[in-house]
């Protein structure tokens, strides 16, 4: 039993080490985003996501042209005040965010507005 106890804890710092380098890996940060186009797209929201680590929404610039915008933290946006149910699907919003580097349909927001109303979510 002992020797069950010695190794269970001999493993505990691996295990910890592969959970901190399994998230850094997880998380995608600003570097995979150029912060040198940034560019303003207005469109209606098809679907969102109010979610850690990050919220989303799906954003129809054109007929058949959506992009995913990756927002801030639920508490960041919170705490700024825009408030889940601004993000429904069917509202305008207007963006200004950074497009992914590897030519994805994706962006890093940087503000949002929705009803008059802007965001600054970095």
């Amino acid at each position: 039993m002992r020797k069950t106890k010695n190794t269970c804890w001999a493993l505990a710092p691996l295990l910890l080490a592969l959970l901190v380098l399994a998230a850094g890996v997880l998380h995608h940060g600003w570097s995979n985003y150029d912060q040198e186009a940034p560019t303003e797209l207005t469109g209606i929201i098809l679907a969102s996501s109010y979610e850690n680590p990050h919220g989303m929404i799906e954003l129809e610039v054109e007929p058949d042209s959506a992009w995913t915008i990756v927002l801030a933290p639920p508490s960041r946006m919170q705490q700024r005040g825009l408030a889940e149910d601004m993000l429904e699907a069917g509202n305008a919003a207007e963006v200004l965010a950074y497009p992914h580097k590897e030519g994805e349909r994706e962006m890093r927001a940087e503000w949002i507005s929705i009803g008059g109303d802007t965001t600054q979510l970095r």
